[in-house]
Formats: structure tokens, C-alpha cells, sequence
């Protein structure tokens, strides 16, 4: 069986290894290397992973067979309209970085659809599931968005200090789903809580960041910060916010 996973960056190559471990024909798609045609790519391809970053996933979804079956691990898109035309669309999302997924430590995914875990079947992972398409994109969005200020104001993860922030934290990205019609236990998977503890760490790019910044204004990263690109969102009112939200306020005064 044949799987295009768009995007060949760090994640995209640790799905695609679990992919290939398990005997399918993987077929990778990066724009930048000119390799071949979108559309060659995807031929007779069975599953569509979408693993690009979430400023590029709105100029490539436009061009896919929106009666392919998509798989979207992407992180930063918040909201679910972009795939309002797709008929058949599934989400992988979780506390996974791909160095961990390659050297086959245990990660834990959230998925919104069975046939995923048949795909990505391994030792080394555990799956938890829900329907709620909606909330697990917002939480791979919001988790990020949440350790850029971890990171800002210098959180040392596992303190007592630390744990108050991802409490506060995952009450707010609950109000968040609830108040966009997404289901706010959706943030007890982990996909919401199990990612944001993990992205508010020192590996973590947005938490780096949001370190970084807080004594260096000019700093600019070398990858990309998926929480910059899911405020870029949050502004251009892409999921409905609310004034009683002092953590979000917040990150949306301080990064600008």
C-alpha cells in the first residue's frame, strides 16, 4: 500500500519510519526539493498524511483529492474550516517529538478515526481516541501557543510554579473548545494535556522561544515556532475568544 506524507521535515520522517517498519511504500513530498509533481506524489496513494507546517497546509489543501483519505498531524491550524470540503479526514495528534518516535520511545497519540492506529500499530505507542475532529486540531494549536509564555517567563517544569501554569493553562483551552462547539474533555486526551506538559519543557521550540525572547527582543529562530502562526490565527479571529481568559490575554499582549 502506498502513503504520501507531505512534508519531509523531522516529524514527517518519524511517522514515515513507523509507517515503513510496518511494510508500506512510503512516499515522501517536500516542495523544496523538486523531486516530482504534487500530483504524482499522491497517485494511487492510499493515504494522504498532511505534515507540513501550518503556514504552508493552506496553500497545498487547495490542490489534494478531497475524496482521499487525509490524515492531518499538523499542529497550529485551531480550526476545522480548512477541510470542510474533504469527505473522508482524520487527525494524529499528541506529546511525540520525532527524535523520540525514531529512537522508539514510548509516545502516547490521541486519534480521531481507528484506522490510524491499524496504520501506525507499534510496541511503543499507545493510542487514545475521540470523534471530536475540532478539539484536537485546537489543542495542537493551543498547547503551543500556552509555552511560548511557559518559556517566557521562565517555568522550570515539574515545580510547584510550573504545575499552577498547566492547570491554569488547560482551564483555558477547555473554555476555548467549549466556547468554539468542541468538546472541553477533548483537553484531558493527550493530544490537549499530555502535549501542552510536554511542549512547556526546554526541547520544546515554542518554549525555547518564548525563553529566548523574554531577554533578547531581536531573537529570531532558526525553525519554525508553530505558536507564533496559531496567534497570527487567534487575531484573525480563525476560533472565537472571550476577555475572561488572563493567560491568553496575556501571551496575545506580549507577543505581537
Amino acid at each position: 500500500m502506498k502513503i504520501s506524507i507531505l512534508g519531509a521535515g523531522a516529524f514527517g520522517t518519524a511517522l514515515g519510519g513507523v509507517l515503513a517498519g510496518n511494510g508500506y511504500d512510503i512516499d515522501y513530498y517536500d516542495s523544496t526539493l523538486e523531486r516530482e509533481s504534487l500530483k504524482d506524489n499522491l497517485a494511487a496513494s492510499a493515504y494522504v498524511i498532511l505534515c507540513v507546517p501550518s503556514k504552508v497546509a493552506p496553500h497545498l489543501l487547495p490542490h489534494l483529492d478531497k475524496n482521499q483519505p487525509l490524515i492531518v498531524t499538523t499542529k497550529g491550524l485551531i480550526t476545522d474550516s480548512y477541510f470542510a470540503d474533504f469527505t473522508d479526514w482524520m487527525v494524529l495528534s499528541g506529546p511525540g517529538f520525532a527524535a523520540d518516535i525514531k529512537e522508539k520511545k514510548p509516545t502516547k497519540f490521541t486519534i480521531t478515526d481507528p484506522r490510524i492506529k491499524a496504520l501506525f500499530e507499534a510496541d511503543y505507542i499507545e493510542y487514545d481516541s475521540t470523534t471530536d475532529r475540532r478539539g484536537v486540531l485546537m489543542c495542537g494549536g493551543l498547547k503551543n501557543v500556552y509555552a511560548l509564555l511557559a518559556g517566557y517567563h521562565h517555568l522550570t517544569p515539574q515545580t510547584a510554579e510550573w504545575q499552577d501554569y498547566i492547570l491554569a493553562a488547560s482551564k483555558e483551552m477547555k473554555s476555548l473548545l467549549e466556547l468554539n462547539s468542541a468538546n472541553p474533555e477533548t483537553v484531558d486526551l493527550a493530544c490537549g494535556i499530555g502535549d501542552l506538559e510536554l511542549t512547556c519543557t526546554k526541547g520544546s521550540r515554542n518554549y525555547t522561544y518564548g525563553y529566548r525572547v523574554k531577554d533578547d527582543k531581536s531573537y529570531q529562530p532558526e525553525c519554525t515556532v508553530e505558536g507564533l502562526s496559531a496567534i497570527k490565527r487567534i487575531r484573525r479571529g480563525e476560533i472565537k475568544i472571550e476577555k475572561d481568559l488572563p493567560i491568553l490575554s496575556e501571551i496575545l499582549e506580549i507577543f505581537n
